[in-house]
């Protein structure tokens, strides 16, 4: 051992998510002694959480799929999108390199994706827009090969159906729209979870992963497979320079400092700030609260200090991966609020009882749209998103089935207090403390709208991604359906978050940039800990693991590229 180091290493990668993983695979699979550290006692971190999509420009499986893409028309629609707010060379590089990426995972590691080609870009007015197949997800991962390893994976009860069986979003589509052959997987879905003996004895939790749990659980047999060292419950401490390089890291590890050297250099992979309640006061939209992020708790900022405490450069600070919530009593992360925002019937108002945006855009823009309309005489925090009997019956609402499966009787003691539910809209208006009359008037608004198939406030439905959450069952608008039928329900909306998008500005290759501008050698950083590599926008499903995952790779083989 060099004198002065505990632990010598060509590659330390810190953050155990999607992008820390791929960077850690890649740069072993290039040569490198590589060391992932994650501070939490869990791995995963968001990613885990997440519906683990990746947005994938000209992925390979498009083509399989007959859908044709191009670096012309990506660029052409990122540069629409992100609005000149993204040097292009930068979105070149995503464009260029994360097929090679994804071609790498589906070679080299246990990660099988699936193409998703009915899930359209998000923003179907932009040149270059896809209807469907840059977004990719997951296959079932079988986790048995992971041991007791499964139980060390960060989980959240939002991605998973009713706390028991993960699905994955092609099937729980399907089997929302009852789709041909909805039957039979969800049947397969039960029957894997309900056969798997004996671990039905040892843990509730399902082996047939699904979203973000297969992403990473795919990508943590991937390091087992190598034995590829992963540390839990070593958090990093300091970075470690020599001449203005980054030479290690000062961790701690079972309450001892650790020196280890990495001489290739550190990728930090450690997640936004989202879980910090002093740093989103600082730097995000008010009113904000930790408590409505569905990021992961360990997300508070680490890679921030470490980073500015070499002279690294902050950016972006203030955009965040928006995402509508309502918080579940009893769960550790408030409910992601993503299909009952576009299914016909369910709306969201302020406290006047009026309607202030179109709920079913993107979760992003819903947010932005929230804290637009917020003001002291019409307050848009809390919102609520209020349905009647017949969306209760046929649809989700937050953590609890369609009653058609979940009547309100066998809804949980726990989760009673989530809706507040009543025999009419006044009755309802009084108990959520809403204007009854602004109620009403919007009830008779949507009522009409619902029947003539258009939105006059705010055109919901007419984009194709909008349609793509709507029931294709009903007519003349998939989106759009009346408040008519007690009882009437109603869930809090809070401007919630599935992470930070802001941090360390870096370039092409991942490289962490200096204050005074110029790189910091031996410094990377990739995911949410760094500054969105495009611009803080989503243009489409996956748009935070899809770059994260590829500026992990092009990191990795930068700093081994002489190996």
């Amino acid at each position: 051992m060099t004198a002065g180091w505990d632990h010598d290493v060509d590659v330390l990668v810190i953050g155990s998510g999607a992008g820390g993983m791929v960077a850690a695979l890649t740069a072993h699979d290039r040569g490198a002694r590589t060391l992932l550290i994650e501070k939490g006692d869990l791995y995963g971190g968001s990613s885990a959480k997440s519906g683990g999509g990746l947005w994938i420009p000209g992925n390979h499986l498009m083509r399989e799929a007959g859908i044709a893409d191009s670096v012309n028309d990506a660029m052409d629609y990122l540069k629409a999108v992100t609005r000149g707010r993204e040097p292009e060379e930068r979105l070149l590089a995503f464009v260029t390199q994360a097929p090679g990426m994804l071609r790498y995972l589906v070679d080299r590691t246990r990660f099988r994706p699936q193409c998703m080609p009915t899930y359209p870009d998000y923003y179907p007015d932009q040149p270059g827009w896809r209807g469907g197949g840059r977004g990719i997800e997951s296959t079932y991962f079988d986790a048995r090969p992971l041991g007791g390893e499964l139980l060390r994976m960060v989980t959240y009860t939002g991605t998973v159906m009713m706390g028991r069986y993960n699905v994955t979003l092609n099937d729980a589509h399907d089997m929302l729209w009852r789709n041909p052959g909805w039957a039979k997987n969800l049947m397969k879905v039960f029957g894997r979870y309900w056969f798997d003996l004996p671990w039905r004895f040892r843990s509730r939790r399902c082996r047939d992963l699904a979203a973000g749990a297969a992403l990473v659980g795919s990508l943590r047999r991937s390091l087992m497979d190598r034995d590829l060292p992963l540390w839990l419950g070593t958090p990093a401490r300091e970075l470690v320079t020599e001449g203005g390089q980054v030479v290690g890291v000062v961790a701690e590890r079972e309450g001892r400092a650790l020196r280890i050297r990495a001489r290739r250099g550190v990728i930090l992979a450690s997640g936004g700030f989202e879980a910090n309640q002093a740093l989103r006061e600082r730097y995000l939209p008010q009113p904000t609260d930790a408590a409505w992020t569905v990021g992961n708790a360990g997300n508070t900022g680490d890679a921030l200090s470490l980073g500015e405490a070499v002279g690294a450069k902050l950016n972006l600070m203030s955009s965040c991966c928006w995402m509508p919530v309502s918080p579940v009593p009893g769960w550790d992360s408030p409910a992601s609020v993503l299909f009952e925002r576009t299914l016909p019937g369910g709306y969201i108002v302020n406290r006047h009882g009026a309607r202030f945006v179109n709920e079913a855009l993107p979760y992003i823009d819903t947010v932005e749209g929230m804290y637009a309309s917020n003001r002291p005489d019409a307050p848009t925090i809390p919102s609520y998103l209020v349905c009647d009997a017949t969306f209760r019956r046929k649809y989700p609402f937050g953590p609890l089935l369609p009653s058609s499966a979940q009547p309100d009787w066998m809804v949980p003691r726990r989760l009673r207090s989530f809706m507040t539910k009543a025999d009419t809209l006044d009755e309802l208006a009084r108990r959520i403390d809403v204007d009854a009359e602004g109620l009403k008037a919007t009830a008779a608004r949507v009522n009409e709208y619902a029947r003539t198939g258009v939105d006059l406030d705010f055109r919901r439905g007419d984009g194709a991604y909008e349609r793509f959450y709507g029931d294709p069952a009903v007519k003349p608008n998939p989106t759009l359906g009346p408040i008519a039928t007690p009882p009437f329900y109603a869930m809090p909306i809070y401007p919630g978050d599935l992470g930070t998008t802001g941090g360390l500005e870096t370039d092409v290759h991942a490289q962490v940039i200096a204050q005074q501008g110029g790189a910091i050698p031996g410094l990377y950083a990739v995911g949410n800990c760094s500054a969105s590599a495009i611009a803080g926008t989503y243009p489409g499903p996956g748009s935070t693991l899809g770059p994260a995952t590829t500026f992990a790779y092009i990191a990795a083989r930068h700093m081994t590229q002489e190996m």
